[in-house]
């Protein structure tokens, strides 16, 4: 049966209260497994270019605005600590979800894998960092199963992190989705999963869309289409209290995306198809060009975030080691 993931992301506005409370409501409400996001504001990186952005001659976009002070402001307000992450894992263990966190750079990788897993350590691998194969090499040895978003990523990169992770002999699964926030039903492109799974014992879809104007219903296209997961952020504050509420289900929708995942996949079928008669105007294309959007995000996230070593920002596909894997 396919698994829902819940993605907290800083939906909790850095209040370890409401982040418990989310926990609580994502799994009362069906969640599978509940994930957080390991960020630490000291940790974003500063890149002139995006302080004032960038145009060409005619006007077209090539770097978008995100002053660095404003952004390791806003940031820091976030900001969890070592123990709250702690609790996280707990509290998630506690309810008898599966707990799974994604890192945003590799020299937190020792306190992810410290952290009290329980038996199954699942770690999840943002689609800005598909390509980074020395931090999923080193993700690789502390945890069992990487669920891998392949958004704003190149075939060959995906391909290349595929290969490697079946050298490893990890359990994996490649998640298909479209960075932009929020991308429309029309971008969805939901047959790139089957190309997907071409390359992983497992496949998903990582839902970005607008809640207000879509609902649910790219998440209800990919379980009928075969999705083995499927991730929505989740939010239980109104939709204009974090950054992230607009493209976050509420626990009434994540609870019916939870019961749509029990139905038999002919069911499932027969419900999107009396429910969402335009459905496959989501299924498009399997192998296709990203939009100009997803390439101006590609150039801002992919870098966002990285290491502070002895003075040096370590990027999370620099092959130089950004903590001491003997002591991980």
């Amino acid at each position: 049966m396919a698994k829902i993931i819940v993605e907290v992301c800083q939906n909790h506005n850095g209040d370890r209260s409401v982040l418990r409370d989310m926990i609580h409501a994502a799994r009362e409400n069906g969640a599978d497994i509940i994930k957080g996001q390991m960020i630490f504001s000291e940790d974003l990186t500063h890149r002139s270019r995006f302080d004032e952005g960038a145009e060409e001659d005619n006007g077209v976009r090539k770097a978008i605005k995100r002053p660095y002070t404003d952004e390791a402001a806003r940031l820091a307000v976030l900001d969890l600590t070592e123990d709250d992450y702690r609790f996280f894992v707990e509290e998630v263990t506690r309810t008898g979800a599966t707990p799974m966190m994604t890192v945003f750079a590799r020299r937190r990788i020792p306190l992810a894998a410290s952290l009290p897993w329980p038996t199954e350590r699942m770690v999840k691998v943002a689609s800005y960092d598909c390509a980074s194969v020395p931090m999923i090499d080193e993700l690789a040895d502390s945890f069992d199963t990487l669920i891998v978003s392949t958004g704003a990523t190149f075939d060959p990169e995906i391909e290349k992190t595929a290969a490697f992770l079946q050298e490893r002999r990890k359990r994996f699964a490649l998640l298909h989705c479209v960075t932009s926030y929020p991308n429309t039903l029309e971008m969805a492109n939901l047959a790139r999963m089957a190309w997907l799974r071409t390359l992983a014992p497992e496949v998903g879809w990582s839902d970005h869309t607008l809640v207000a104007r879509d609902g649910i219903a790219a998440a209800k296209a990919a379980l009928a289409l075969g999705a083995d997961y499927v991730e929505r952020h989740f939010t239980i504050l109104p939709a204009d209290a974090t950054k992230d509420g607009p493209i976050s289900i509420t626990p009434k929708l994540l609870k019916e995306l939870c019961v749509f995942a029990t139905m038999p996949r002919d069911a499932q079928m027969a419900a999107i198809e009396k429910e969402i008669p335009e459905w496959r105007m989501m299924y498009g294309s399997a192998r296709r060009e990203m939009t100009h959007t997803e390439m101006l995000n590609r150039d801002y996230y992919r870098g966002r975030f990285a290491s502070r070593v002895n003075g040096e920002w370590i990027s999370n596909w620099d092959t130089r080691e950004a903590f001491s894997r003997s002591h991980a």
